[in-house]
């Protein structure tokens, strides 16, 4: 069978050989066209082309009646009466010329005797910047190199590798864009300090430029396979005892891991020789989640980083929050002896809930007269119940995660009509811009110094006073008499609207109105208009472009 096959190909090399000797006669069978001093030229060169009839190829054998004409490309730019034709062309440019030169007889078509084509290129430069590289222990060595300008002209790249015990190795490309080699072979770590030299030499017609040598040992070129298997443990379910672990290449001596939460652009970086695939981190967040990557490098100063291993995402456990819930209440007589209270509190921060929030506790006390204490369990952060008009009464309000549960906010129930001679005076209110709300006021007249802080509280205005509405306030520090509100801004309403299932052929009257938290506007002006025709995207867009008018 191989013997078959070995045979079909000579066969078929024989073929194709045959059938080229055949053109290039075919071609040329009337005459000839040579070119001077070669058919590859270095930019700029003069060349010397002459096309000559072979005899008894003219025109009736008469040399007079021969016309012979030298074209490039397509373009005549010579020609001559006799049996040869002598042209001298100069500023070719880079690239490849096809010249065609041709025979016309009177009354006759031109006959094409003979054409050449001409290179014109330049010599190889130096090869610049050559550097190899292994990708991991069982990887091979490859090299790269910038070649400097194109030659335009067949170019062969030879990369030559030197070692210990006069071991040598060779590579070749012949691609005009060659810029990198794969050696093949695998650099092992029995001799981590044994040199090796490359060397890449470029060649074509015009001359030969090498590379300055590049001498490297195993370390210095070997660069590790990127840590793999990332996972993350939390000991008792603790973000204060977190371990990383990975795998590496055996040889790994130093590692880097970067991490940060995921909504956040700016890494952490950490160092670390010698972990042997874990490191524990110390600083995380509790309840966040962080994505974490890791390279390996086998030596403190020689060679270079892997790349980053693929990314691992893990959210932390939660811990039990921190900070308190900032509490108000509103008061609300019910009748001579009843009251309705009802307390608000905000969430938390992400920071200080470090977790979901399950549930709020709260607990309400009368403090002087012994009453058992009243405790509720809410998933909202507002809470309403009804007490007497009588007695001292407080609260506290806590949040819970599955971690535990904040330190509670502590508030006391006061009549704020009998604080009157403490109360702000001159309190106005004035836009600020688009999207805020000015809150001015004087101090109290009596014992300003007394004043903790100051509390602002607002809520949105509906028909029929309903006391649910949710209610905002902030706090402001005594010797602020001042309190920019930019928790309800101005929102510019839209000014486009689809209207969708119209039937065409059908008339529709439209208008519009405009609603404000202080009523609705009357109808402006009509429009009216009948959709033709039953294409869906047209009945789509003409009612959005009437609206947008």
């Amino acid at each position: 069978m191989a013997h078959t096959f070995r045979g079909c190909s000579l066969a078929f090399m024989f073929i194709i050989t045959w059938l080229l000797i055949k053109a290039k006669i075919d071609a040329c069978k009337r005459g000839d066209v040579t070119v001077k001093p070669s058919h590859v030229i270095l930019l700029g060169s003069t060349v010397n082309i002459t096309c000559s009839l072979k005899p008894r190829q003219g025109c009736f054998h008469y040399s007079r009646r021969n016309k012979l004409i030298l074209y490039k490309f397509d373009r005549r730019i010579n020609f001559h009466h006799g049996h040869s034709l002598n042209s001298q062309v100069t500023g070719l440019p880079l690239g490849t010329t096809l010249f065609v030169c041709k025979l016309a007889c009177i009354n006759s078509d031109e006959i094409q005797i003979c054409g050449a084509e001409i290179f014109v290129g330049v010599a190889p430069e130096q090869p610049q910047n050559l550097s190899c590289i292994q990708k991991g222990e069982q990887g091979t060595v490859a090299c790269t190199w910038e070649r400097g300008r194109d030659t335009h002209l067949y170019t062969e790249y030879t990369l030559q590798l030197s070692g210990p015990k006069n071991l040598t190795w060779q590579k070749q490309c012949k691609d005009i864009y060659c810029d990198y080699l794969d050696f093949g072979i695998n650099l092992t770590p029995e001799s981590p300090e044994s040199n090796f030299t490359a060397k890449v030499t470029a060649v074509n017609s015009l001359g030969s430029s090498s590379s300055l040598p590049s001498t490297f040992t195993f370390l210095d070129i070997v660069r590790p396979l990127p840590p793999w298997d990332i996972r993350i443990k939390f000991q008792k379910a603790s973000v204060s005892r977190c371990t990383l672990y990975w795998r590496d290449e055996g040889l790994v001596l130093l590692n880097r891991l970067r991490y940060r939460p995921s909504n956040s652009r700016l890494w952490n970086m950490v160092n670390v020789t010698k972990a042997k695939g874990r490191h524990d981190l110390l600083d995380l967040k509790p309840f966040t989640e962080y994505e974490f990557q890791i390279s390996s490098k086998l030596h403190l100063y020689k060679g270079s980083w892997s790349d980053w291993s693929e990314s691992l995402r893990a959210q932390t456990p939660e811990e039990e929050p921190t900070g308190m819930l900032d509490v108000w209440y509103m008061k609300r007589h019910i009748d001579y002896s009843r009251q309705q209270i009802s307390l608000f509190w905000k969430n938390l921060s992400v920071s200080e809930a470090r977790g979901k929030i399950l549930h709020y506790q709260v607990t309400l006390q009368e403090l002087t007269g012994g009453k058992a204490m009243t405790q509720n369990i809410t998933g909202h952060t507002s809470w309403t119940t009804v007490i007497p008009r009588t007695g001292n009464w407080a609260v506290a309000v806590s949040a819970a995660n599955s971690k535990g549960s904040s330190l509670p906010t502590r508030i006391n129930i006061m009549n704020l009509c009998e604080a009157g001679l403490l109360a702000p005076r001159q309190v106005s209110a004035n836009s600020e811009g688009m999207d805020n709300i000015l809150v001015t006021w004087q101090p109290p007249r009596k014992d300003p110094s007394a004043v903790q802080e100051y509390v602002v509280e607002w809520r949105e205005l509906h028909p029929g006073g309903d006391t649910q509405v949710p209610l905002n306030w902030l706090r402001s520090r005594p010797y602020n008499v001042s309190a920019l509100i930019s928790e309800i801004p101005y929102r510019v309403s839209q000014n486009s609207h689809p209207i969708n299932s119209l039937q065409p052929r059908v008339t529709y009257v439209l208008w519009m109105t405009a609603l404000t938290a202080a009523g609705e506007s009357s109808h402006g002006n009509e429009r009216e208009f009948c959709l033709q025709g039953e294409d869906t995207a047209a009945l789509g867009q003409a009612p959005d472009r009437l609206a947008h008018a």
